[in-house]
């Protein structure tokens, strides 16, 4: 009989992490709030609940990729959360991107109820998901993480430990984040200078994305803002700046001057104020800074 897991949340990441799943032989006790995405799914190897509470009855492990805070939240303790039927010890991993302090309170509503939770972040786009190369970073009690293990480890191409404590993880994946927008901005603006000189932006972005900046992140991000190119939408500018203010918020609670942090929160705040909020974030970056230079 194949392993029974609960798992919530299946937008353009969570539904390439479920069909991998799926492969490795779990059976998934699935919600979402539009339930018709679950189609999608191998239907002889899910179980379409109803509410969090359903997803997470009888199973040792549930997953959850969600978009903020507060959904992740409500999913874990509202009227029909995870809390009301997840068995004692069952473990919660949890892949959203969220602030430190909610993983901090989430753990320990966890441990209130005889559950236990697990901050793990992923990085990696949704073609990265369905491909199986998704990094995981994982922090917390090491019985919880060694436990997790096998699940983490048939969706992701690596799974690292950044220690016990229960929200590491979350600053480790908004460090990393800020780090992704800034060099997006960055980019943005080289490839954008070079243009108005009369030169190919599209043989800048190669030139260095295979040479002094020979990295997924400078050669993915990189063409996809030489040329334009921002469809299909892999991360919406919404959930961008999502994590640009909980960065800033970071910033400031640690006292740690981030100047970058200012020009990437105006720049992802700009591109909502212009209705792009379900545009890819890397437009937010290229078209931002184009449109700032009259071209």
């Amino acid at each position: 009989m194949k392993t029974k897991i609960g798992f919530i949340g299946l937008g353009n990441l969570g539904t390439p992490i479920a069909k991998n799943l799926i492969a490795a032989g779990y059976h998934l006790q699935v919600y979402n709030r539009t339930l018709s995405k679950a189609d999608e799914l191998d239907q002889a190897s899910i179980t379409k609940c109803q509410s969090p509470a359903e997803a997470a009855d009888g199973v040792d492990f549930l997953l959850s990729v969600l978009s903020n805070d507060a959904v992740l939240t409500d999913t874990v303790s509202g009227e029909e959360g995870i809390l009301k039927t997840f068995p004692k010890n069952a473990i919660h991993i949890s892949m959203s991107t969220v602030a430190p302090d909610t993983a901090d309170a989430l753990a320990e509503l966890h441990q209130q109820s005889g559950s236990r939770y697990l901050a793990s972040p992923v990085f990696g786009r949704p073609e990265a998901a369905a491909a199986k190369m998704l990094w995981v970073c994982v922090s917390g009690n090491p019985e919880i993480k060694e436990a997790a293990k096998p699940i983490l480890e048939s969706i992701s191409q690596g799974v690292v430990d950044f220690g016990e404590g229960i929200s590491n993880s979350n600053v480790v994946k908004l460090s990393g984040n800020f780090m992704i927008q800034a060099s997006m901005e960055m980019m943005a603006e080289a490839y954008t200078m070079a243009e108005k000189f009369g030169v190919d932006r599209t043989k800048v972005a190669e030139f260095f994305g295979n040479t002094l900046f020979n990295a997924p992140i400078f050669k993915n991000y990189g063409k996809v803002i030489a040329e334009h190119k921002y469809q299909p939408v892999g991360f919406t500018t919404e959930l961008g700046y999502k994590d640009a203010s909980l960065v800033f918020k970071l910033s400031q609670q640690s006292k740690t001057p981030m100047p970058f942090a200012g020009v990437i929160h105006n720049r992802m705040l700009t591109a909502m104020a212009k209705g792009r909020t379900d545009s890819d974030w890397a437009e937010a970056f290229g078209r931002g800074v184009s449109d700032d230079a009259g071209i």
